[in-house]
């Protein structure tokens, strides 16, 4: 019987915590995926890398991370230093799947969510990474009314289980170290969802569309 091969994951965010809040109930759920997470920002933050490498252990997963700017002022980059720090940081391999921003991001707002989820699609377009498929994280504000909630009608929506969401939760409070009340533990979603694209044309045109979905 021929081997059966684990599925390769790329996880690409901007900061560590942000795989555990908008993925980490799903990589938890998948424990078999050959998971590798890229967080492009906070590298030199000896206290956030130290927890970002913590969390990948309770994932199993192995990672790294850059160092883009991640002032308050939220200054815009290049989307081409974004692409680059990205190529940097992932192995160059065929990936089943590759999860990442939703170019309008999760929550009003982080620039550095948008320029991710950005670079990410035009990498794939361009054939500079490949992967079979591309998740991009589905949850809203209502413009700040209230916290990130996942988007009902995203391709893929799963509801946690207990155990699942209490892992998830225990890594945002004790892992990372956000206070209860903080606005992470608040938000940590008790459901997932996913907007979903098998081919890079679509994923560019719904980019190039806004993000509306098509």
């Amino acid at each position: 019987m021929a081997e059966i091969k684990p599925k390769e994951v790329a996880i690409i965010v901007a900061h560590p915590d942000d795989e555990t809040l908008w993925a980490g109930g799903t990589i938890l759920s998948h424990p078999s995926w050959n998971c590798f997470v890229v967080s492009v920002c906070r590298g030199n933050d000896p206290d956030r890398s130290a927890k970002f490498y913590n969390a990948l252990k309770t994932f199993n997963a192995t990672g790294a991370m850059g160092t883009l700017d991640d002032s308050p002022e939220q200054k815009p980059l290049d989307l081409k230093i974004v692409e680059q720090a990205i190529l940097e940081l992932l192995p160059a391999k065929h990936y089943h799947l590759i999860i990442s921003h939703n170019p309008s991001g999760e929550y009003t707002r982080h620039i550095r969510h948008e320029e991710v989820s950005k670079a990410v699609i035009k990498l794939w377009y361009k054939k500079k990474i490949a992967t079979d498929k591309l998740w991009t994280f589905a949850y809203e504000d209502g413009k700040k009314k209230y916290y990130p909630r996942p988007e009902k009608d995203a391709a893929i929506y799963r509801t946690l289980t207990k155990r699942i969401w209490k892992r998830k939760y225990s890594i945002i409070t004790e892992t990372y170290g956000f206070d209860e009340d903080s606005w992470e533990a608040k938000t940590t979603p008790k459901d997932e969802a996913f907007r979903q694209f098998t081919d890079s044309f679509t994923a560019v045109k719904w980019l190039n569309n806004g993000g509306v979905y098509l």
